[in-house]
């Protein structure tokens, strides 16, 4: 038998009203939010950050192909790695059908990792993904948005994550299990997959110049994880014990 609460249609209607009030205010709050993302600052961007693309090499004005906006999911998946790390699978199984809706609305999307290319299409092609995926290579690019740390950083203990240092577990000098089953799964040890870090960036082209507008890390990325969402929708919630989630097809059921 049951040990949640149970209770009337009456009830549960009077409780579901309560609940569509706070409801309503977060999306609101949530509205207010995203005006005050599009009202800060924009940054502007000098330094030539160079990709290799599908199509060949590219700069990041060129990522664009066109348009006047740009968002870029930071993909950890380092040079030394044989796969891309599960999380970022796993938010990424949501990404095949956006590209298009995005690109008519003078948007373009691009995942971006520091994997060499030929490694990026193995995986994409293995996961049956369609969505744009460019190599960073040795450049800048992730090490300039906070989303990749050299091994020296690290030996210094000199990395930032989410606009703090020290604090997360990627800056931890111990590994939990957790993290060191997912270094595992990607064919590194936990130092190597420390070197890698999560995140979204968004960019703006005006006159010829990019311009740097937004990014997020860590739990700011949960919205773009579609699982989630449904989870946080279900009866149970997340209802997590430990890391659950697995690539596509390590699944026993799939």
């Amino acid at each position: 038998m049951t040990t949640h609460r149970t209770g009337t249609r009456a009830e549960w209607l009077a409780a579901r009203l309560e609940l569509l009030k706070a409801e309503k205010e977060l999306t609101r709050r949530s509205d207010e939010l995203a005006k005050r993302r599009q009202d800060l600052p924009w940054v502007r961007i000098d330094k030539d950050y160079r990709f290799e693309t599908d199509d060949g090499g590219a700069s990041l004005a060129d990522l664009f192909r066109g348009r006047s906006q740009l968002l870029v999911y930071h993909f950890m998946f380092g040079p030394d790695w044989k796969a891309g790390c599960r999380n970022c699978s796993a938010v990424a199984e949501g990404f095949n059908g956006y590209p298009v809706h995005l690109a008519n609305h003078d948007v373009t999307f691009w995942a971006v990792s520091r994997a060499p290319l030929a490694k990026l299409q193995a995986y994409k092609q293995r996961m049956g993904w369609s969505f744009p995926w460019a190599s960073s290579g040795s450049g800048d690019f992730n090490f300039d948005f906070n989303v990749a740390v050299t091994e020296e950083q690290q030996r210094k203990g000199e990395m930032e994550y989410n606009y703090a240092r020290g604090v997360h577990p990627l800056n931890a000098n111990s590994a939990p299990p957790p993290l060191v089953e997912s270094a595992a799964s990607c064919g590194v040890d936990a130092s190597t997959f420390r070197r890698d870090r999560p995140g979204m960036s968004a960019f703006v082209l005006e006159d010829g110049v990019v311009y740097h507008t937004y990014s997020t890390y860590a739990r700011g990325l949960d919205i773009l994880w579609g699982a989630y969402q449904w989870l946080d929708r279900a009866p149970k919630g997340r209802n997590e014990k430990g890391m659950w989630w697995r690539r596509r097809d390590e699944y026993d059921v799939r």
